[in-house]
């Protein structure tokens, strides 16, 4: 320590400072923090500051990650108090590093009370957090919608933001570029995903109107940037009572139905539907396909074209729409034309690319799961009907694709396993299958840490149900009580003997 406080007298002194920089990094790598927190007070940073606006590149990276490691341990009060002019010089600073490193103590300094105050008393400060969104270097940027973000906590930072001489920089900011524009957008909504209040003030200042104005803009790579955002707003209650009441729901359903006569709409209509297919995860299944037919249907004619692209998303809403009863029904309802659609999906399975095919594997295992308390007569026997659908082998097809060497395919299928291991009508599938039991419970065929792990919550969930024992018999049921009771890392001990002169 006493070295360190030594060096950091010293350094800013040295025309030459390279060798002492390396030095003193090395040192205070060595002082644990608490040991530097107690001795704050006798860290002179003014000097660290001054040696990041001279040298060469390793200087100023020696710099950076000395201010780093002692900023962390200050108090932000004292930091904006006595750096404010540092931090600002810090963010026109050439070097990218430098720039992250001063944008991060703005956010670090906005989330205390007291220094928060002291940074709204500073808007030349915010200002340039502000330009730096349009900064050359993604990083940076990222870096400038963090610290932003953080700073919108309070009605009086929000108001200093949002409606203010600073909201004339963010727009000006958002003429820049398509790029930056988004940037902006991609704050607003971090901003408004906060709660309701932050969300009143980013409509108040015009920018939520702006980004769903990009909805239906003619930039259709724009379009499919916004819808995202759009969808991020809906995970919370307030956002979606926000897009509802402004009938922007609405809007988008219409934009569905409209896609068929735009020759560009591959570009964003995965976004649009993906939008639908969260809003289900969140809102009731069955009102939202109610209510948007469209959605529904063209989740549908996805699943049946011969676009890659569009089929893999209608897969991946097809498994977020049946994660839930109330969603499994909504497709039940689609009779003969659901079943077509699962026989593609376990066609895919077998058949398309690895991405695709692990794709299609997570969507089937979230259609077959039911919960033990929901596992009626009529439930079981629509997933049982599903099953059947999916191949004209479909235990064997799972079981083929779970020997491959390939993990993810591996994992996959072993998941499809577990999403039916507690229904009766599988753990008999099962049973009548040759060699299938002896399966499950053989640790050698499964290679690494991941296929280990799903081995053992397939195990898990069979072990755990209550027909179990009854379907399989004594002898398997206490082979799966074992394995689940060994762990899923159970290696069985081999004993050898040595033998004289045996190398």
């Amino acid at each position: 320590m006493d070295e360190a406080l030594e060096l950091l007298a010293r350094v800013p002194l040295l025309e030459e400072p390279l060798e002492e920089l390396r030095a003193l990094h090395l040192a205070l790598l060595a002082v644990p923090l608490n040991a530097l927190r107690e001795r704050r007070s006798e860290l002179p940073l003014a000097g660290l500051f001054a040696l990041t606006a001279r040298g060469g590149s390793e200087q100023i990276s020696l710099c950076v990650s000395i201010l780093e490691r002692l900023l962390q341990i200050m108090d932000p009060l004292y930091v904006i108090q006595n750096f404010g002019e540092e931090l600002q010089k810090g963010l026109f600073h050439p070097d990218n590093s430098v720039k992250i490193l001063t944008i991060a103590q703005v956010g670090k300094i906005v989330e205390d009370s007291s220094a928060a105050r002291e940074i709204l008393n500073t808007p030349e400060l915010l200002r340039q957090v502000i330009y730096c969104i349009a900064d050359e270097k993604l990083a940076v940027a990222k870096e400038a919608i963090m610290s932003l973000t953080k700073v919108a906590k309070t009605a009086e930072s929000l108001e200093a933001l949002l409606a203010g001489n600073l909201l004339v920089d963010l727009k000006n900011v958002m003429t820049r570029s398509d790029i930056v524009r988004c940037r902006v957008y991609e704050l607003v909504i971090n901003i408004s995903l906060v709660s309701a209040d932050s969300l009143n003030y980013c409509v108040n200042s015009g920018l939520i109107s702006d980004l769903i104005g990009e909805l239906t803009g003619n930039d259709v790579l724009l379009r499919a940037t916004c819808i995202e955002m759009v969808t991020s707003l809906a995970h919370v209650y307030h956002g979606r009572q926000y897009l509802a009441q402004q009938g922007i729901i609405d809007k988008i359903s219409n934009i569905i139905i409209g896609a068929d006569s735009d020759p560009f709409s591959s570009f964003y209509l995965p976004g649009f539907v993906k939008f639908f297919g969260n809003l289900a995860i969140v809102d009731s299944p069955q009102h939202l396909c109610e209510r948007y037919p469209a959605f529904v249907e063209k989740v549908f004619s996805m699943a049946e074209s011969q676009d890659p692209t569009m089929f893999g998303v209608a897969v991946d809403t097809l498994g977020i729409l049946g994660s839930t009863v109330e969603g499994k029904l909504v497709l039940q309802k689609k009779g003969s034309r659901f079943h077509h659609v699962l026989n593609r999906i376990g066609h895919q399975a077998k058949n398309a690319p690895t991405e695709m095919r692990v794709r299609c594997l997570e969507a089937i295992s979230s259609l077959l799961y039911l919960q033990p308390d929901q596992q009626t007569e009529d439930h079981l026997g629509m997933t049982e009907s599903w099953f059947s659908s999916l191949s004209s082998q479909p235990l064997e097809l799972f079981r083929s694709i779970s020997t491959q060497p390939f993990p993810d395919l591996h994992c996959g299928a072993l998941k499809v396993f577990t999403a039916i291991a507690s229904q009766p009508w599988a753990q008999r599938m099962m049973l009548s299958s040759p060699g299938f039991v002896e399966y499950i419970v053989d640790r050698s065929v499964e290679p690494d840490k991941s296929s280990k792990e799903a081995k053992y919550e397939l195990v898990k969930a069979l072990a755990n149900s209550k027909t179990i024992a009854e379907i399989f018999g004594n002898q398997h049921y206490m082979r799966l009580r074992a394995y689940l009771r060994e762990g899923p890392y159970y290696v069985k001990a081999v004993s050898t003997t040595a033998v004289e002169g045996a190398e």
